[in-house]
């Protein structure tokens, strides 16, 4: 299957807006682009198990999976 290579534009705009949630029990970094969270034209997946949301060609949010692992915390 062949991948296909986006560029996806994050505003600056959005970086004032920026605003991090933790989610503890299921170990998720969400990391947000605007003041509300948007829905998503659609989510892609990457190798690193983390998730992009896009609408239009934008990015709206992140998904970070396995965040404290990551960063080599563990979790009580």
């Amino acid at each position: 299957m062949e991948q296909k290579s986006r560029i996806l534009e994050i505003s600056l705009e959005d970086l004032e807006s920026l605003w991090f949630e933790y989610d503890n029990q299921n170990d998720i970094l969400y990391i947000n682009f605007g003041k509300d969270v948007e829905e998503a034209d659609e989510s892609i997946l990457t190798e690193s198990n983390i998730v992009i949301r896009i609408k239009g060609n934008r990015v709206v949010s992140l998904m970070v999976f396995d965040f404290m692992r990551r960063i080599g915390v563990g979790i009580p």
